[in-house]
């Protein structure tokens, strides 16, 4: 069969989203794609913040005060209430379903985006994610919890998951010669999300407010305009090497022993469920994120819980024995905790994806499970004591080395599983996410209501989940060491990848690249230099507010 005839034949008259249209010229920057992967990340990393909207939802009915549905309702009834407000508990299900349908989504489309490219992914994200929150606006409105449901975690959901690996395998092809790094500036940007828009919905439900509303149903429109016009510019933003493209002046390392786990030749998506090293690198990921996810969830009332009096001067206070008036300060303090541990998860997404470039990918992967060992293991031991400090250091680094697993796995899959369909690979992945959001906050949450049912202090009721969680780092340090190059046998024939690169349309893209329509259109750095402020204004505004509210912390 000729595989260019197919491929030519396939594009010889592309439309405007066909990847064939996206393959860049020989003057493209590639430094541009990075802050068009930013633009989308961080919108739909708006995601973690969305519990800003519980407190306001919570009293859209009575008012300053909850009217709260009779205690015999159930879900699905209070699903289509409109007499009484919704239970914080209830809208928190969202989570849930945000992170499910993120790693579906990335599962079962990761194969039709590496075909389709990352453009249309990108646009079918943002038409996704900005419409699930006019959904959203309307449920509020008509005061209908189910339309939260399918808007944003449903259909708000797919555009996570379409959102989210949208840029991972253009960027690992752009950057062949630091993978970790680049996928790691893009990444960064779903954990900078909530550091943004969290406190843009506040303001904005701030000016929407009024006697009668929150203001929430206004802030959805408002930001569902807002995030399409910076994700549709991400995605028409978004640009993709033509086949066999390298650096200037870079070549592949060769096949060493201290390289021995990076691959040049490509495993095809469909086989990797069957792979052992798959399976590997998805308990690697879900032990790793449960860990971290757990803990994120309930940063604020375990650090109120374990100090108690000690964070405002009164150390022979519990948690328990405190004032309403002590009770607000000290969840002032929790609050800057919460935006500190934000910016490690943050930074730690570029920290130590880019130090894996240099370790590797299996190096790194072990330092975060031997440390996050250690530093599980002693925080009963810094929390007892008072030691604050440490109690906070600990948990920095691990919420760092949370941030920065999600970053690195993407170059770990490229290393092992080669490029040619990392985007795909990444995606099937990513239901270890799914898994890790369901299990890691169901591990601490109803653990610590169990110690609490049986009269354990609140200061300790967190000390037998910490020590599980080490556990858990253990099995993933197993893991990853059991962790070898894959068999030859997985891998794509010569014949298997030009079929594959057909379908992709790479070699009619080439071809279009390199014949008569070749472009000799050079980016003006000028350009490159607006495209970062256009995402790095709104991310260092972010960490500003960030730090305002940390500042409490050591006060």
């Amino acid at each position: 069969m000729n595989y260019a005839a197919v491929a030519t034949a396939e594009s010889s008259a592309p439309g405007f989203l066909e990847k064939a249209r996206t393959i860049a010229g020989p003057g493209f920057n590639r430094w541009l794609v990075p802050p068009a992967a930013l633009a989308i990340h961080l919108c739909i990393g708006m995601a973690y913040g969305f519990s800003v909207f519980w407190l306001p939802l919570s009293q859209a009915v009575g008012g300053t005060a909850p009217l709260a549905c009779p205690a015999d309702m159930s879900l699905m009834a209070e699903l289509f209430t409109t007499q009484c407000d919704w239970k914080v508990s209830t809208m928190g299900w969202m989570y849930t379903l945000f992170f499910v349908l993120l790693g579906c989504s990335a599962a079962l489309w990761g194969g039709w985006l590496e075909r389709a490219g990352p453009r249309k992914a990108g646009i079918v994200s943002a038409l996704c994610w900005c419409g699930g929150l006019v959904i959203s606006a309307a449920g509020v409105y008509l005061h209908q919890l189910w339309m939260l449901w399918l808007g944003s975690g449903v259909i708000g959901g797919i555009g996570l998951g379409l959102g989210y690996i949208s840029p991972v395998s253009t960027l690992i092809k752009w950057f062949p010669d630091r993978r970790g790094m680049a996928t790691g500036m893009a990444i960064m940007g779903f954990g900078g999300g909530a550091m943004i828009g969290a406190p843009l919905a506040d303001l904005l439900m701030r000016h929407f407010a009024t006697p009668t509303s929150p203001g929430v149903w206004q802030t959805f429109l408002t930001m569902a305009a807002i995030y399409f016009v910076f994700m549709m510019s991400g995605a028409l933003g978004y640009r993709v090497p033509p086949s066999g493209w390298k650096p200037e002046g870079w070549t592949p390392p060769a096949a060493q022993a201290n390289n021995v786990m990076i691959t040049q030749r490509h495993v095809h998506v469909s086989r990797v469920w069957g792979i052992p090293q798959f399976w590997l690198v998805w308990w690697v990921l879900c032990l790793n994120v449960t860990a971290g996810i757990g803990i994120i969830g309930m940063a604020s009332p375990l650090l109120q819980e374990m100090f108690g009096g000690r964070l405002i001067g009164e150390p022979g206070l519990g948690y328990t024995d405190l004032s309403r008036e002590q009770l607000g300060a000290i969840a002032a303090i929790a609050a800057g905790f919460t935006g500190l541990l934000s910016l490690f998860n943050i930074g730690g997404r570029f920290f130590w994806a880019s130090l894996s470039d240099r370790l590797g990918r299996k190096r790194t992967y072990m330092i975060f499970f031997v440390l996050g060992f250690l530093l599980y293991a002693m925080i009963p031991w810094t929390g007892h004591l008072g030691y604050l400090a440490l109690f906070v250091a600990a948990f920095c680094v691990i919420l760092s080395m949370y941030g920065g697993g999600f970053a690195t796995v993407p170059a770990y899959l490229a290393d092992l599983f080669g490029t040619q369909m990392v985007g795909a690979i990444h995606g099937r992945l990513l239901t270890a996410w799914s898994a890790a959001g369901i299990l890691g906050p169901v591990l601490v949450n109803y653990i610590r209501e169990y110690q609490v049912s049986i009269g354990v202090p609140r200061a300790q009721v967190y000390d037998i989940t910490m020590y599980i969680l080490a556990g858990m780092l253990v099995l993933g340090f197993i893991c990853n060491m059991l962790i070898r190059p894959i068999n030859a046998k997985y891998f794509m024939t010569d014949e298997e990848l030009a079929k594959e690169k057909a379908l992709a349309s790479e070699r009619a893209a080439q071809a279009e690249v390199q014949g008569s329509g070749r472009s000799t259109f050079r980016t003006p750095f000028i350009l490159v230099l607006f495209a970062w402020a256009c995402v790095g204004i709104p991310l260092l505004w972010g960490i500003w507010i960030t730090l305002q509210k940390t500042v409490i912390l050591f006060q």
